[in-house]
């Protein structure tokens, strides 16, 4: 029996590896095609989506499948980018790297003193199409004031804007240790972990 892991993102791999404290396969590693439409309003549809997309390619029928969709949603632009946090500022299919995004963020916020913001991870333990266990967490912290306030080399995605007040250092100055310990999809992945030791 394996555990596979719908994304094709190795840096999400290796963290909910580690938080599992399993192996997981992913497609890209193991010469499936895998890209589906995350076309969800919500992070649970799209997390359901992906496991859904991604089990009826898998060989072995007992295999489980784990599918996460997560976002940052920040409170001053309306819980944007939210479910388009991946797809935040592409125009006509033009996608921007983790910095523009950053930068377009602040910019977007300007000087707004509500700085308030989650990230939010659902996440899906499905066994098959109409049999699967979603569990949704987040993780509250705000957002910087400025891009000279962008800290950190750890992460990725919006982690160095992500500003945790209560250890005055942004998700990306955390060791992974300390992210996954803490983190939305930390979170989350402890509460499936649980759940997958009852199956194995």
């Amino acid at each position: 029996m394996n555990i596979w892991f719908a994304t094709n993102n190795v840096h999400k791999k290796e963290e909910l590896g580690a938080i599992l404290n399993t192996s997981l396969k992913i497609p890209a590693e193991e010469g499936l095609k895998f890209n589906p439409d995350e076309t969800g309003v919500t992070f649970c549809d799209n997390a359901l989506l992906k496991a859904r997309e991604l089990k009826k390619l898998l060989p072995g029928k007992d295999d489980f499948v784990i599918a996460d969709d997560s976002g940052l949603c920040v409170d001053a632009l309306a819980g944007r980018p939210g479910v388009q946090s991946a797809y935040y500022g592409e125009t006509d299919g033009k996608k921007l790297t983790s910095e523009q995004k950053n930068l377009l963020l602040l910019e977007e916020l300007g000087n707004n003193p509500v700085r308030t913001a989650r990230f939010v991870c659902a996440m899906v333990l499905l066994f098959n199409y109409d049999r699967f266990i979603i569990v949704q967490e987040t993780l509250e912290g705000e957002i910087v004031n400025c891009r000279k306030c962008m800290r950190g080399d750890g992460g990725f995605g919006y982690d160095p804007v992500f500003l945790l007040p209560q250890f005055d250092r942004t998700l990306a100055e955390l060791s992974a240790e300390e992210k996954n310990a803490l983190s939305h999809r930390g979170k989350a992945g402890k509460i499936i972990a649980s759940l997958v030791k009852n199956y194995l």
